[in-house]
């Protein structure tokens, strides 16, 4: 069920354009929501905080309503509790459209418990630092419904056409959220892989920076965009070693226990675990994220002892013997 820039002609040919509301406004549902603002688009924000509070009834008007809110993954297993409450504010008949991450099949079950509304998702690929960006600069867009039938494909249209303009998809609601997925673990798979790399690089004495930018011109193992092409290739980036941020550890967590009750093939939770273990044992090393560690995980995962911080002295030796010689 693909579709393209046509879904633009809705507003273009002159139809009134919807009153777009949003229900979060953390990093991911402020920028868009000022993204819609800038694009000329009447737009009603709620959330918990201040000033936006007081929208609690007025969110109803809202002919589509984006909602981007947490759905952490916990000790206890994914948690939809806060997606699956807001979803009450949505008005009758209006559209719903989640871009929170969810658990394949999440959809199915809000659209059955809601069944006034219509019930979408739309995965978001926003990063924290360029989020604004992103909002405005989609590479591409994607609405998964979770019924395959005239309403909801028109609805489904409806969507696409008031964001930005990008290569564009309709299709099956779970086919969605297993993509977010997809999108994210593939680059925890390859932010680990680098770090691999890079332990062999240093114990070689090659300087990464060179390798880095080697990777960067490869055009069959690097994004072609001169920006996307750095991402996930540096394992010091930001506070340290290891891939934290919102989304990673928790998606990864979540996507392991689903290969498990789905899958269970031994040889490839091996690898999902050795993957996880690794990635747990160089944020403990760095000190990073830990906060969002230990939500995963529990607190207890702080007290693991791991061999990263003898490992990270040794690199760090190796590498400042290297600039006394060059000095």
């Amino acid at each position: 069920m693909a579709t393209t820039k046509t879904a633009k002609k809705a507003v273009k040919n002159g139809h009134k354009k919807p009153i777009i509301g949003f229900i979060g406004q953390g990093w991911i549902g402020k920028n868009y929501a000022e993204d819609f603002e800038k694009r000329g688009f009447e737009t009603i924000r709620f959330a918990l905080e201040e000033p936006y509070r007081q929208n609690e009834d007025k969110i109803k008007e809202a002919d589509i309503v984006f909602i981007a809110v947490p759905t952490p993954t916990t000790t206890d297993g994914f948690d939809d509790s806060i997606a699956r409450g807001v979803l009450k504010h949505v008005g009758h008949g209006k559209t719903a459209v989640v871009k929170s991450t969810l658990k394949p099949g999440t959809t199915h079950s809000f659209q059955k418990q809601y069944p006034d509304i219509f019930v979408m998702h739309s995965p978001e690929f926003l990063s924290r630092g360029t989020a604004a960006y992103d909002a405005s600069h989609p590479l591409q867009n994607i609405v998964g419904i979770p019924v395959d039938n005239e309403e909801y494909r028109t609805r489904a249209e409806r969507v696409l056409s008031v964001l930005p303009e990008a290569p564009s998809i309709i299709v099956p609601a779970q086919t969605a959220e297993f993509f977010k997925y997809v999108h994210n673990t593939s680059l925890f798979a390859r932010s680990i892989y680098m770090n691999l790399l890079y332990d062999i690089a240093t114990e070689l004495g090659v300087d990464w920076a060179h390798v880095k930018e080697m990777i960067i011109r490869d055009p069959m193992i690097a994004f072609q965009d001169p920006v996307i092409a750095k991402w996930h290739i540096e394992p010091a980036h930001s506070s340290g070693r290891g891939i934290g941020g919102d989304c990673h550890i928790k998606d990864f967590e979540t996507f392991s226990r689903l290969f498990a009750e789905t899958v269970g093939d031994e040889h490839g939770m091996k690898l999902i675990d050795a993957m996880k273990n690794m990635n747990i044992e160089l944020l403990l090393g760095s000190k990073k994220d830990l906060d969002l560690l230990s939500g995963v995980y529990g607190k207890d995962i702080l007290k693991r002892k791991t061999k990263v911080k003898k490992a990270a002295r040794k690199s760090a030796k190796k590498a400042g013997q290297k600039l006394r010689k060059r000095a």
